[in-house]
């Protein structure tokens, strides 16, 4: 059976609660907010399934032919509400059309983030736009292996862990299985996020309810300086990167899962057929695809994928690169991110102080933070910061 002895060993992918013929494996949420399997030793009967179908103990790792673009969507209302260029919609869309069923992260109506599944292009729209919180899959991996042994198409969308998860549960390809996986920083916590919802809600919206979360919300100061945003009724609570609560803890490393700082998942070569993330330097391939509104970066990684690619390219604007010429610098691909030292203290202040005091102790609003808000507010307002983004980009180079 399995047993998870260092939780870095764990992804909380669920294919081993998934794969158990007794049922008798759980996940359960730790102290962190992360699931991790349980076993009912009582009920197990020593199969193995749970062991082999794991993608950690077995991660596979194998060149392959694969084909880079960068892109954007034609309908600018699909790319409007999509974090960079709207590259997955057409994929969805595609799988929609042949009656089948499209499977991706939203939020229930408390804004936890789930994965579910959709059956028509209009309800595509909650999957639209990153959440930076690990989703809880539930039964998705039993719903998916259904819809195919039924003969439908599935799209299924998530992180690198959770597709080669998925797969390994299969145990055999589906040529109607289309898989996208997001290019991932890391995992966060959802209860570091439950605990931060709670405080925007009581502190900025003044406790009304919430209507809208926009993690990477480019409404207002467009692609290459978006914002974290929160909306009631009557109140809009948004902040930038370098002084939200939220965007401070997921790219300082403070909150992701233990398996995200030795990831076994770092590679060019996916198991899904596309690979897709954003492209804030699309300058850089073609002055056309840069209008700040969003772009994607996308890696093909199967004939599948090539086929599907060529049947709705034309609902991109796009140009093929060179592979290597894609994946340059891109250090979310090949690194793990590193561990910080407070890391452990966070996570144990999380569980004992009020939100407020919390977030005041690791991301105090400072002047020092107030004025680099209002530096790269005023740059964005003015059109200036893509321009010094790019040109501090070249200097750390040299």
């Amino acid at each position: 059976m399995i047993n998870i002895i260092n939780k870095s060993d764990c992804t909380g992918c669920t294919a081993c609660k998934s794969v158990c013929p007794k049922k008798c494996i759980e996940m359960k949420q730790d102290e962190e907010g992360f699931l991790y399997p349980e076993i009912d030793k009582e009920k197990c009967i020593q199969c193995g399934l749970c062991e082999k179908v794991c993608p950690v103990k077995n991660a596979k790792e194998k060149e392959k032919e694969q084909k880079g673009y960068v892109l954007n969507h034609k309908n600018d209302e699909v790319r409007k509400n999509s974090t960079s260029g709207g590259a997955f919609t057409p994929i969805a869309e595609y799988v929609l059309e042949k009656n089948g069923v499209v499977f991706g992260a939203t939020f229930d109506e408390n804004f936890k983030v789930i994965h579910t599944f959709v059956e028509n292009k209009n309800d595509l729209q909650c999957f639209r736009g990153s959440k930076y919180v690990q989703s809880d899959l539930g039964n998705c991996f039993e719903k998916v292996k259904e819809f195919l042994e039924r003969g439908r198409y599935v799209c299924f969308s998530g992180t690198p862990c959770q597709i080669e998860g998925l797969k390994s549960f299969l145990r055999q390809e589906y040529e109607k299985l289309v898989t996208v996986d997001l290019m991932c920083h890391a995992v966060p916590s959802p209860l570091v996020w439950k605990k931060y919802f709670d405080y925007i809600k009581k502190y900025k919206l003044k406790n009304e309810a919430v209507k809208k979360v926009l993690f990477r919300d480019k409404r207002q100061y467009g692609f290459k300086y978006s914002m974290m945003t929160l909306e009631s009724q009557n109140r809009k609570y948004s902040r930038g990167v370098e002084t939200d609560p939220y965007l401070r803890a997921f790219f300082g490393d403070l909150s992701d899962r233990p398996s995200c700082y030795d990831c076994a998942f770092k590679k060019q070569c996916h198991e899904s057929d596309f690979t897709i993330w954003d492209c804030f330097i699309a300058e850089n391939f073609d002055k056309k695809l840069d209008d700040d509104k969003g772009t994607s970066r996308v890696l093909v990684n199967s004939q599948k994928g090539q086929t599907i690619f060529e049947e709705i390219k034309e609902q991109f604007h796009y140009k093929e690169v060179a592979v290597e010429d894609l994946v340059r610098n891109v250090k979310e691909m090949s690194y793990s991110v590193e561990l910080p030292a407070k890391r452990e203290e966070f996570f144990s202040d999380m569980n004992s102080m009020e939100e407020k005091d919390f977030f005041e102790k690791y991301f105090k609003d400072t002047v020092k933070v107030k004025c680099e808000r209002s530096v790269r507010i005023f740059l964005a307002k003015t059109g200036v910061y893509k321009n010094m983004k790019r040109l501090a980009k070249k200097i750390l180079k040299k």
